[in-house]
C-alpha cells in the first residue's frame, strides 16, 4: 500500500511518502502563492497521478486545545476537494507539533538556518504520515 503524507501551509505543502507502511521519506516541497489552493491542488493531482496513492494523509493543523481553528478549517476543505479530484481516500492527522519536532531534529542534526529552511516542509509531511503509520500499526496489534 502506498501512503502519502501532505503538510499544507499557506505558501507551501510538503509531500512524503511510504511505500511499506513503515517508514515515511521525504518527497518535495510544492510552492505555490498565498493561499493559491487551486496550484497547489493541480500540483498535488499531478502528483497523485505518478505516485498512484492508495491513501493520503493530510496534516490537520488542530489549535492546542484540539478545537479547530481557521487553518484546519481550510485543511479539511482542501482534503475533500482532493479527495473528490484524485478519487483517493484523505485522512486527517493531527499535526501539533510536528513543525516543532521537526526544527528540533533539524537543529540537531546541525543544519544551518537556510538549509532547514528548504526542507522543514518536507520533514514535517514525514512526521505527520510517520505518525499516521504508527498509529495505525497500534491498532492493528
Amino acid at each position: 500500500m502506498i501512503y502519502l503524507g501532505l503538510d499544507l501551509g499557506s505558501v507551501t505543502c510538503g509531500v512524503s511518502r511510504s511505500e511499506t507502511g513503515l517508514i515515511a521519506s521525504p518527497v518535495t516541497t510544492i510552492r505555490f502563492h498565498p493561499d493559491d489552493y487551486d496550484t497547489c491542488m493541480d500540483r498535488l493531482l499531478e502528483l497523485v497521478q505518478k505516485e498512484h496513492p492508495d491513501q493520503i494523509v493530510l496534516g490537520w493543523p488542530l489549535l492546542e486545545n484540539g478545537d479547530r481553528g481557521e487553518r484546519a478549517l481550510i485543511c479539511e476543505q482542501f482534503g475533500r476537494v482532493l479527495e473528490a479530484e484524485s478519487g483517493v481516500p484523505v485522512a486527517l492527522q493531527d499535526e501539533r507539533c510536528t513543525t516543532k519536532d521537526s526544527e528540533q531534529i533539524l537543529i540537531e542534526a546541525d543544519l544551518s538556518r537556510k538549509k532547514r529552511k528548504k526542507v522543514i516542509d518536507r520533514m514535517a509531511a514525514v512526521r505527520i504520515l510517520q505518525y499516521y503509520l504508527d498509529a495505525e500499526r497500534s491498532k492493528g496489534g
